[in-house]
């Protein structure tokens, strides 16, 4: 009985050596989480936030996982809803018991979730912009990718003025970023001699033209857009029905190709748009390109696979897969200098090999603040024309 065990003991330890070396420890499964807007107003970008992770988890099982042990990941809808958005972020937490949440896309529900993150140790990544997010007392239990809204909005308010635009009026629901954005939008304006007015509104009406002909009285000679996409379908309606004929400046996740699509041409022609750009041409974007069948991913799908590919390398540098470690060790992957890396499967090979790593992603450089701002961004600058999104520039 004893050489019987020996000898399968031999079998097991020769069939072991011959594996690779990251198949060879095992463990329990690294659960992590997404918690994306699979439907409501974000339902166009969450469906494929999530997927693209779900591609990287696969690649990287297929290659022994992480530390030897296999990632699974568990993908929860928030509804584009705070409320929604809690229930979902506490069934990841109390109920998968995963190690990080990532891909929380309204600020609303970015908000929401962030305190039941970092008091359960859970760690947030988000592409969420409002300035006041990465103002919580998070305590580095949190990280985004999206430029932060004192940014956007700066942006938005440089390019009124290249426009031309003396006279603006921004429209838009009550969100937590929306007065941050006035706020931004308003220096650069002001410094050209111009000014800007608000509209609060409700985003649940079937109608807005009220709202429309309130902000016309104004003589605005560009109007800015500021809510989601089925409230901003309503209110282009409005806008062309009233007979507008100065500029529109708006969000490019909520004046989409899809909504684009959904309306006539002579509603959305020569709207301009305003997003963070992926980096294109990096070889992280292609991969994204490739993942998601689409020459032209969506800046919130690039980041999350940043999100994925950092939480990745995080826990492996780390030595586990906890929440804490992906807390002590993300920015060790992203700026902490060593070898540049844009993936999580030559990341780990790296680390396996005792090297550092410096990751660049899909998004562009992921180097944060303490806060959890990112430090650098570019913007993509479209118009509508002809029924499609065309690119002006990248800068």
């Amino acid at each position: 009985m004893t050489s019987i065990t020996r000898r399968s003991a031999l079998i097991a330890g020769a069939s072991l050596l011959a594996m690779p070396s990251l198949v060879r420890a095992q463990g329990a499964p690294i659960r992590l989480g997404t918690l994306t807007p699979l439907t409501g107003a974000g339902g166009p970008y969450g469906p494929v936030m999530a997927n693209c992770v779900r591609a990287v988890i696969t690649e990287v099982n297929g290659a022994g996982g992480v530390l030897g042990r296999q990632v699974q990941l568990v993908s929860e809808d928030d509804q584009t809803n705070p409320e929604a958005g809690l229930r979902a972020a506490r069934k990841l937490i109390d109920v998968d018991r995963v190690a990080a949440i990532m891909g929380t896309w309204a600020s609303s529900v970015t908000t929401a979730v962030a305190p039941l993150c970092w008091e359960n140790k859970t760690f947030l990544a988000t592409v969420s912009g409002a300035d006041s997010i990465t103002a919580l007392p998070h305590n580095g239990w949190l990280i985004r990718t999206q430029p932060n809204t004192t940014l956007q909005g700066r942006k938005f308010g440089e390019y009124i003025v290249e426009l031309g635009a003396k006279r603006a009026f921004f429209m838009a629901p009550q969100t937590p970023f929306t007065q941050s954005q006035l706020a931004n939008m308003k220096p650069p304006i002001e410094a050209a001699g111009g000014t800007i007015d608000m509209l609060i509104y409700d985003n649940n009406k079937p109608s807005l033209r009220t709202e429309v002909d309130q902000a016309l009285r104004a003589r605005p000679e560009v109007l800015v857009l500021g809510g989601y996409t089925p409230d901003t379908t309503v209110l282009l309606r409005d806008i062309f029905r009233a007979g507008f004929r100065g500029k529109i400046l708006a969000y490019a996740y909520s004046v989409n190709q899809q909504m684009i699509g959904s309306l006539p041409n002579e509603v959305t022609e020569g709207i301009y748009t305003l997003a963070p750009s992926p980096a294109e041409g990096s070889a992280a974007f292609d991969r994204v390109k490739r993942i998601v069948g689409n020459d032209n991913p969506d800046p919130y799908t690039c980041q999350i696979y940043d999100h994925i590919n950092l939480v990745l390398m995080a826990m492996a540098i780390g030595g586990d897969g906890t929440g804490q470690v992906i807390h002590d060790n993300i920015r060790k992957v992203s700026q902490g200098g060593g070898d540049r890396v844009d993936n999580a499967m030559d990341g780990l090979r790296a680390i396996a090999a005792g090297k550092k790593v410096d990751y660049d992603g899909a998004s562009g450089p992921c180097d944060f603040t303490d806060a959890g701002d990112i430090t650098d961004c570019k913007f993509r600058y479209e118009q509508v024309r002809g029924g499609r999104q065309t690119l002006i520039r990248i800068a």
